[in-house]
């Protein structure tokens, strides 16, 4: 069995370093300079399906060309203690998680800024480095599988639209988890649009009251999971 971990806002609380950033915008450059910024990350969320940090910050350094007082702002991102916005116990769980078989990061996001808020905030060395980050992680399934070859596969990710393409993908040889956290995890627009995971959780830590019968039974039993029953009782 392995287990592949996602990190923003599964792992991680990304809706903090957004606020943070935001806050920093605004003292550091003033309000329509944050406003500015986060209009060109929100425009390069929708054309890339990650957030873009430092992309959004050389476009709108296009835009400013003689604001070199905004060249701080890159130390600002890669800088940032990562750590800090850790949820609870989150590498408590991938210390447990690697004693039930591998543990893997996977994630998505750009070249740079990613990989930095993996090994800065010590989620990389949490898994000995067996990190995974792709433009689109449900589109590169066959790299995952070669890489990482399994009889089953736990999923733990916040967003519903990741959990289930790879269910269409993979079916039973998958199970998903789904940790509440974040503004994707409980919008009731995307709650709706997709079927619930096998296994829901509020928090990341809540998996260290369950021990790993609880994944051998979804091997067995998670293709034919009603929604109604997919959630963890606490």
């Amino acid at each position: 069995m392995v287990f592949l971990v996602d990190v923003d806002d599964t792992l991680l609380d990304n809706d903090r370093l957004q606020k943070d950033l935001q806050r920093h915008l605004e003292s550091e450059y003033g309000k329509a300079s944050r406003d500015r910024y986060w209009v060109i990350q929100e425009d390069l969320m929708k054309k890339l399906g990650y957030r873009d940090y430092l992309g959004a910050l050389q476009q709108y350094r296009v835009e400013h060309p003689h604001d070199v007082h905004l060249l701080a702002m890159s130390s600002f991102l890669l800088d940032y203690p990562f750590a800090d916005c850790l949820y609870p116990k989150a590498l408590d769980v991938l210390a447990r998680l690697r004693t039930w078989g591998q543990t893997v990061i996977l994630s998505d996001g750009d070249v740079v800024f990613q990989p930095r808020k993996v090994e800065r905030s010590g989620i990389s060395s949490a898994v000995d480095g067996e990190v995974l980050i792709y433009i689109h992680k449900e589109e590169a399934l066959d790299d995952v599988r070669r890489r990482y070859p399994a009889g089953h596969y736990v999923l733990i990710d916040d967003k519903l639209r990741i959990l289930d393409a790879v269910k269409k993908a993979w079916g039973d040889q998958v199970t998903t988890v789904c940790p509440c956290q974040g503004n994707f995890a409980n919008d009731p627009q995307i709650v709706a649009a997709f079927p619930a995971a096998d296994l829901t959780i509020e928090h990341i830590g809540d998996l260290l009251e369950h021990g790993f019968v609880d994944f051998e039974s979804q091997c067995a039993v998670s293709s034919g999971l009603d929604s109604k029953h997919s959630e963890v009782e606490q």
